[in-house]
């Protein structure tokens, strides 16, 4: 199941009560890795949800990950409680394929942002996400039209409170069929167009690998406007190894040479051992 098929699966299970096909997994916690401290780690949740989440937290806390990421309101004391954060956290349960491109969920968007901006606000976190929906037939301008309005409300509350609203860069040609912001121009776009310093985008490596490559060379170019990254190996979404097309480490370079202070987070699914597969991509991507 990805990422799609969860949320889908938690919009109609409702929010807190999302099931996924089980990991065999330990969830013992491994040695923990000596940071060098030019990238802030973070592990998305969705992809370990065969394991107990207060069992991810304390085995990525032991190897010196900050936070466990896409949780919503429900879950975040579980990853507050054992010191770690919640670095992109959910607003909306509506889910990836409708979003702000479509007029006729903006008061439903504006109602569930405005339930959960101020909650991650006094939970101390920083960062809540967002997306543009599947394009059904719209232009690009048009999309564009229709995020900047529906989100400008939802901006102005968000900066209120001190929190960034990211929306997340994803690929239509393999996983996401016809989701709208698919380029990072599209989305580079939308933040000149919204005019607010807490809108960035959510750059996913792997998705952007996929869609348009040259990764480096666009984090070097549109760096103002990113605010999380992603990663995932390329095909296939597994282990970011040896396996799979991209390095990784000059990756983390690049977003270190940039003056990145935000997170990094893992977001492929193991096909090993979980949390050896995860703490190999930390060590890996820990320059």
């Amino acid at each position: 199941m990805n990422r799609k098929e969860a949320l889908k699966t938690m919009a109609v299970a409702g929010i807190g009560s999302l099931a996924l096909p089980a990991f065999g997994s330990s969830a013992q916690p491994l040695e923990p890795i000596p940071m060098k401290g030019n990238i802030n780690h973070s592990v998305c949740q969705w992809c370990y949800n065969g394991m107990p989440l207060e069992d991810l937290v304390k085995a990525a806390k032991a190897m010196g990950i900050k936070s466990v990421e896409l949780l919503n309101a429900e879950q975040w004391p579980v990853a507050l409680k054992h010191g770690l954060t919640c670095a992109m956290a959910y607003g909306s349960p509506i889910g990836l394929t409708k979003g702000f491109n479509d007029p006729s969920l903006h008061a439903q968007l504006l109602k569930d942002y405005t339930l959960n901006i101020p909650k991650a606000a006094d939970a101390g976190l920083k960062n809540v996400i967002c997306f543009s929906g599947n394009r059904n037939g719209l232009t690009d301008e048009q999309g564009l039209e229709n995020c900047a309005r529906g989100l400008e409300p939802v901006l102005k509350l968000a900066a209120k409170h001190n929190i960034t609203l990211c929306m997340e860069l994803l690929n239509s040609k393999v996983d996401h069929k016809d989701y709208q912001c698919d380029h990072t121009e599209w989305g580079v776009k939308l933040a000149e167009k919204t005019g607010m310093d807490n809108f960035q985008l959510l750059y996913d490596i792997y998705h952007m690998q996929i869609m348009e490559g040259d990764v480096i060379a666009t984090i070097n170019k549109h760096k103002k406007y990113i605010g999380h990254y992603h990663t995932g190996g390329v095909p296939g979404r597994h282990e970011i190894d040896e396996s799979q097309e991209l390095y990784y480490p000059a990756i983390m370079r690049a977003i270190a040479a940039t003056g990145f202070k935000g997170f990094v987070a893992q977001e492929f699914i193991p096909a090993k051992d979980p949390m050896t597969s995860l703490a190999a991509a930390v060590k890996l991507c820990d320059i």
